[in-house]
């Protein structure tokens, strides 16, 4: 599996969960024996909210499975001295009202320290309020719309949840990364742009208009398409008789792939651009077709040690789903969780409600270097990490075509 959005510097695998046990630890066995860690006060959950399910099932699998690896690190580690750390996965089905089952759930429950999740920005507007509620942490390696922390008002920004956070950069830097790209760098001059409504492909789909509009490019058509549309004739006919040079779509692989495949079975031999919502294999399987691109936040995986440090670990637990594109993002969510769960207790401190206060001004206040680069958040709880890369399909594959950040 190809996951190259990851973006670091060093990463040793449990470095950032405060590293030595020190005396919360018992030796058993003659001759050295064996190190075990003091669990006596019992256990904590990190719980999680993606799609284990459905057509997005492979990005929720990867979000979850990567989540477990950080866990059972910080687990062998020590990290969170007198307790063990135990997943609780929740499986949202991509579906808002399901989400918010979830949530509802995990928040419910006292031991439940934080939450990695969500994958889908429409859901995680359902599990938002509800985790605020009982001021449970959440921090999602895939939301990408801004309104989810600055509101609907990018202009005049206020912050709707204190105990929102998130490590992968937003809409508003991926919609015109791409659009610079499209028209800049690929010279396409002519778009149509096609989104699912939901939140996410409609705001990316948004940001982009307005970039490729001033770098100068022509918004030839607007349609709009069902997520769990499967013939999409009727709009790339209308999409064809504007003549476009590229096609710009917001929203998804499950329904981006079949698209792509229809619209060059019409004739329609544009790229076809998408954002990290289509960047996945299974695009390419459904029917991505050569020359068809898509951002993604972070940076490729080859180019840094602290990704492969990770899929080694990952690679390692034989897990049969493979970590997909947030995979890194779940890890390093995950461990802010668990690092500011870690600094909250200390060497004695005992969970309880009224240490939650506390985790969530840590969890603030993160900072270290993850399997995505530099973790750390702004007054937002945004991800200080703005680095963005565009991918094109070639030979069958995603290949890096250009990394950096949204210069503006």
């Amino acid at each position: 599996m190809r996951n190259p959005m990851l973006k670091g510097a060093v990463l040793l695998a449990g470095a950032l969960l405060l590293a030595a046990c020190g005396t919360n630890k018992t030796e058993s066995g003659g001759g050295g024996g064996s190190a075990t860690c003091d669990t006596s006060k019992g256990s904590l959950t990190v719980g999680v909210v993606a799609p284990l399910s459905g057509n997005l099932s492979a990005l929720g699998l990867g979000i979850r499975n990567s989540a477990q690896l950080a866990v059972d690190q910080a687990n062998a580690k020590c990290a969170v001295k007198g307790y063990k750390l135990v997943l609780d996965p929740e499986d949202d089905q991509a579906t808002p009202q399901i989400g918010a089952q979830a949530a509802t759930k995990l928040a419910s429950d006292p031991n439940v320290v934080g939450v990695v999740g969500t994958l889908n920005s429409s859901v995680s507007q359902s599990v938002q309020p509800i985790l605020a509620q009982k001021k449970v942490v959440q921090v999602s390696p895939a939301n990408t719309s801004p309104t989810l922390s600055k509101g609907a008002d990018l202009t005049n920004p206020k912050r709707q949840f204190d105990t929102y956070f998130r490590v992968c950069t937003t809409d508003n830097y991926q919609g015109p990364y791409a659009a610079d790209y499209l028209v800049k760098k690929a010279g396409k001059k002519k778009i149509a742009v096609i989104t699912d409504g939901k939140t996410y492909g409609k705001g990316l789909a948004e940001e982009f208009i307005k970039q490729a509009t001033k770098d100068g490019a022509q918004i030839v058509d607007q349609e709009t398409v069902g997520e769990k549309d499967t013939d999409f004739s009727g709009v790339l006919s209308k999409v064809k008789q504007a003549t476009p040079d590229a096609i710009y779509y917001g929203g998804e692989y499950p329904a981006a792939g079949p698209l792509s495949k229809q619209a060059a079975g019409l004739g329609l031999n544009v790229p076809v651009m998408g954002g990290d919502g289509i960047f996945d294999p299974k695009f390419i399987d459904l029917g991505g077709k050569e020359g068809d691109l898509a951002t993604s936040v972070g940076a490729p995986t080859e180019d840094l040690q602290s990704a492969k440090d990770f899929v080694t670990a990952y690679q390692a637990k034989k897990n049969k789903d493979e970590y997909g594109a947030y995979g890194a993002f779940s890890y390093d969510a995950a461990n802010a969780i668990i690092g500011s769960l870690a600094k909250t207790l200390g060497d004695g401190g005992t969970w309880s409600d009224s240490q939650r206060d506390a985790l969530l001004k840590n969890v603030g206040s993160y900072s270290a270097q993850g399997a995505t680069g530099s973790v750390a958040f702004d007054q937002y709880g945004d991800s200080t990490n703005k680095v963005l890369t565009v991918y094109q399909v070639t030979s069958g594959k995603w290949k890096a075509s250009q990394s950096g950040a949204f210069e503006g």
